[in-house]
This record gives C-alpha cells, sequence and structure tokens, in this order.
C-alpha cells in the first residue's frame, strides 16, 4: 500500500479520490481550498473534495495557497507521493520535493495541447473533435513535465463543457489510480511531451459573449465551451441575454450575421444570422427573469425588435 497525499476542490476532483482510495492506496491527508460562500445566503460551505473526505474519515488540510504552515503539514506527512486534480493553487518547489517521488496531475486534455486552467473549455471553443486526458510528474513550469499515462476522448454533439468535464472525471480518474499504481511501481517511465503546445487561460466573463460574424459551427462550439460557466450570452452589456445551446440551420442562409428572425406557429422558432447559415436557440434567459424556450422569448416579437450585430 502506497501513502499519498492528495490535492484537490471541485466536484470533478472527487471520483479521482475515491479512485486512489479504491485502489487501496492509503490516503495520507486531503489539501482543498478553504470553505467558500455558497448560494444566495452566501452559507460558507466546505468544497466537494472536503466534503467526501470528511465522509471517509481523511485529514484534511484546507488552504488557499501553500504558506510554511501548510508546507510544513504537508511534509510532515512524509508521503510517498503527492496527485493533484484541479486543487486550484500553484504547489512551491519546496513542496514539490517533499514527497519521495514527487506529484503527479491529472489535467483534461492531451498535453502538450491546452495547458492551463480551462483545457475542456477551450478546447470545445476551439471546435476539437478530440479531447483527452493526461497524467504527469508536476514540476514549476506551466503543465510541462513528463507524461505517466493518456486517454483519449471523443467530443459528442450535444457536449458542453460540463458535460464533457463531468465524463471525463470519472474515466480520468481511473486513468489517474492506474498510472499512480504503475508509477509508484516502477512499471511506467515518464516520458517528455512532445508537439505543439498551447494554452488554456482561465476564462472571464467577456469570454461567453457570443460573435456571431463567426460562422455557425464556430458560434455554436463558443457556446458549448462556456457552458455553464461563464456563460454564453448575447445582447447590450445593460440587458443581456444568457444563451443556450444552439442547432445549425444549414438552409437558411440569407440573415445577416446577429439578424434574429421569429418563424411563427404554435412553437414559435428563433433563428440568428451567423458568418455562414443561421443557427437555432434553444433556451434563453433574458434580463432579470427565468429561463425559458426561445420560442416563449419570442412570442410577441417582430422581425425587427432584435437585432445582434
Amino acid at each position: 500500500m502506497s501513502r499519498i497525499v492528495f490535492a484537490g476542490t471541485p466536484e470533478t476532483a472527487v471520483p479521482s479520490l475515491r479512485a486512489l482510495v479504491d485502489a487501496g492506496h492509503e490516503i495520507a491527508a486531503v489539501l482543498t481550498r478553504p470553505d467558500a460562500p455558497v448560494g444566495r445566503k452566501r452559507v460558507l460551505t466546505p468544497s466537494p473534495v472536503a466534503a467526501v473526505a470528511g465522509e471517509l474519515g481523511l485529514e484534511v488540510i484546507k488552504a488557499s495557497r501553500i504558506d510554511d504552515a501548510t508546507h510544513e503539514r504537508l511534509a510532515g506527512l512524509h508521503a510517498e507521493l503527492g496527485a493533484v486534480v484541479a486543487y486550484g493553487g500553484l504547489l512551491p518547489r519546496r513542496t514539490l520535493d517533499a514527497t519521495e517521488h514527487g506529484w503527479v496531475n491529472l489535467h483534461f486534455s492531451l498535453l502538450p495541447r491546452w495547458r492551463g486552467a480551462a483545457p475542456v473549455q477551450r478546447s470545445l471553443m476551439a471546435g476539437d473533435t478530440t479531447t483527452g486526458a493526461s497524467v504527469f510528474l508536476l514540476e514549476e513550469g506551466l503543465d510541462t513535465g513528463p507524461l505517466l499515462a493518456t486517454s483519449t476522448e471523443e467530443v459528442r454533439a450535444e457536449d458542453t463543457a460540463g458535460i464533457l468535464l463531468e465524463r471525463m472525471a470519472v474515466s480520468g480518474a481511473q486513468l489517474l489510480a492506474g498510472a499512480v499504481s504503475g508509477f509508484l511501481a516502477g512499471d511506467i517511465t515518464p516520458v517528455p511531451q512532445s508537439g505543439e503546445a498551447t494554452t488554456a487561460p482561465k476564462l472571464t466573463r467577456a469570454d461567453g459573449r457570443i460573435d456571431f460574424t463567426l460562422d455557425a459551427a464556430a458560434v455554436r462550439a463558443h457556446i458549448a465551451g462556456v457552458t455553464p460557466e461563464p456563460g454564453a450570452f448575447t445582447g447590450p452589456e445593460g440587458a443581456p441575454v444568457k444563451l443556450g445551446a444552439v442547432a445549425e440551420v444549414p438552409e437558411v442562409t440569407e440573415l445577416a450575421p446577429g439578424e434574429v428572425r421569429v418563424l411563427p406557429g404554435k412553437h414559435p422558432r428563433v433563428l440568428v444570422g451567423t458568418g455562414s447559415h443561421a443557427v437555432e436557440l434553444g433556451r434563453v434567459q433574458p434580463a432579470s427573469k427565468r429561463e425559458m424556450a426561445a420560442g416563449d422569448w419570442a412570442r410577441g416579437l417582430s422581425d425587427e425588435d432584435v437585432r445582434w450585430a
């Protein structure tokens, strides 16, 4: 049995923690971010990883950064290896060196493609049809360490960043558990990354604005990549309209980019022009209103009421 310290925070890291426990590894402690305010009442709530660690009876270390005290606690665990899945903070060199065999990281891309904080989102926004996960040895560079294992994942038509990440969190957990066991057993030799590197910086709200001058495929991919966070939107800053998934309508090519057309009927359809052909809106959320079907929102609108240039 190997002694491991695990670092992770969001729900996507939970399957990896469970997989390492199920594989028979001893979890010396779990490092996670401090409790954060949740909901309208802003109630301080443990991270998903902290909650599961508590259920499993594991020691939990909560820290937003690795200060001297946190480093000493981690070093004092005398772990053979550290495993990181979306912890949300940097591990300094001295902490990386505090375990016998260093630290490994599960990253949701095929490295060196999409190094950074938002690999799944950026992959979808770029229109990638195949992505994957990588387990690598951490070093001080941004996701630059040598690889222990990789797996591929096909992007499905219905995938958003949320859906794809949820699926990859489960498959990635098994990849991580196998890589950890193989590496500690001496059966896996780290291999340097090769190929063209791209970066995946953290998304901001501005990344959610949709540019309808792009072609329809790019608009659809962009919306998928920013769903659920930070969320796709259009319209004026003072009254933005949040957008759900859209479908391409190749036969409608006469609409100008951002031009909205409502096709009347029992279930009105809402089309928006792009740089190529139209897309059909699915669900929308106008400013200060609930989410609704685009057809319900469009009732009573004329063709001239809305223009998203």
